[in-house]
């Protein structure tokens, strides 16, 4: 069974619940928004389905729902952000608002988030960057997933490459976001969360044996892309957040699907690149250039392309989700009792 919301509604009810939970009302809105872009951009394992256990875990203070995230200039092209052990969408809000005048004065710019969570949808955060004219990356780590290549144990978060560079005059940016695991976690919470099984070759279970099974495949590990080399870029993304903000690593952060334990405390790097200034303004004929050779090669799709189609179709004919997730936003926004399922 599945319930259409229009996507209004899903921010309304979305907001309500972490509300109901604690969370201040100015952080509720960014993280709300976040989910349901997210669900909307076809990205369900970044979307609703994370309101249970970020209730959860605000309410265990495991996420201070009221933290307000600050910012220190420590360099002109350098901004280091305490998130507060908070959701980390206030604290990237703090980042975008700030990155792109930094950017344009220095021609680089960096944000370092740390005492961060879950940062979602990491493409719509650099998306945002482009839509200002700024090529742009985020590097961000996760709880332990992936093991190091030829080991058994995870040691490394799902670590997402996340980049976007503005397009040609009148064409969306380019935005590529993939994990490096050959599937984010969060899809495999959400097949947990609704009952469902996995395809094979997502995951392992405990024993190191491939499983099918969402509940098994949470205990387990998740297979990385490219067999070494996705465990490898795992690493690097360890480096260039725990590392270069000073925040957990992925085998020493809590978990992101329960109140259990101490804040996680992830991180998130941005970066910002204006590309006018490190191409004498060549950028815009150049990647008017690259796009066109692409759009011109039979079968080929632009990264990120389906994103826009999901949007569009989420705009018109609103989001469907599973009922009992509807179900589940109603009882946590306080707008349904599980006794009276009224």
């Amino acid at each position: 069974m599945k319930k259409t919301l229009s996507i209004a509604e899903a921010q309304r009810l979305a907001e309500a619940a972490l509300i109901a939970a604690g969370t201040a009302p100015e952080n509720a809105r960014p993280v709300a928004r976040a989910l349901v872009a997210a669900e909307a951009s076809g990205q369900p394992g970044h979307g609703l389905s994370r309101i249970p256990s970020y209730v959860e875990q605000v309410r265990t203070s495991k996420v201070r729902g009221g933290a307000v995230p600050s910012a220190e200039l420590v360099k002109p092209g350098v901004l280091r952000i305490d998130a507060g052990f908070g959701f980390a969408y206030p604290a990237i809000e703090l980042a975008l608002e700030k990155l792109p005048a930094m950017a344009r004065a220095n021609g680089v710019a960096l944000a370092a988030i740390g005492r961060s969570h879950h940062f979602g949808q990491g493409g719509a955060h650099c998306e945002r960057l482009a839509e200002n004219g700024l090529v742009a990356m985020i590097f961000g780590n996760a709880p332990k997933a992936v093991a190091p290549w030829g080991g058994s144990r995870a040691l490394f978060g799902t670590n997402p490459i996340c980049f976007a560079a503005p397009g040609p005059e009148g064409m969306p940016p380019l935005v590529i976001d993939f994990a490096v695991s050959r599937v984010a976690k969060g899809k495999i919470m959400a097949a947990e969360r609704t009952g469902k099984s996995i395809p094979e070759g997502w995951a392992l279970d405990e024993k190191g044996q491939p499983t099918t099974n969402a509940a098994d495949a949470m205990k387990g590990t998740m297979i990385p892309i490219g067999e070494a080399k996705g465990a490898a870029l795992a690493m690097m993304i360890e480096v260039l957040s725990a590392a270069l903000v000073g925040a957990h690593f992925g085998f020493e952060a809590s978990g992101l699907f329960d109140g259990k334990g101490e804040p996680p405390n992830l991180s998130q790097t941005i970066l910002a690149i204006d590309p006018g200034v490190t191409s004498n303004e060549a950028y815009w004929q150049r990647i008017a250039v690259l796009f066109e050779e692409i759009e011109q090669t039979d079968g080929a799709r632009m990264p990120g392309s389906r994103r826009l189609e999901a949007r569009e179709a989420a705009t018109r004919a609103g989001l469907s989700v599973p009922a009992e997730m509807y179900r589940d936003l109603l009882l946590l926004a306080g707008e349904r009792s599980e006794e009276t399922g009224i």
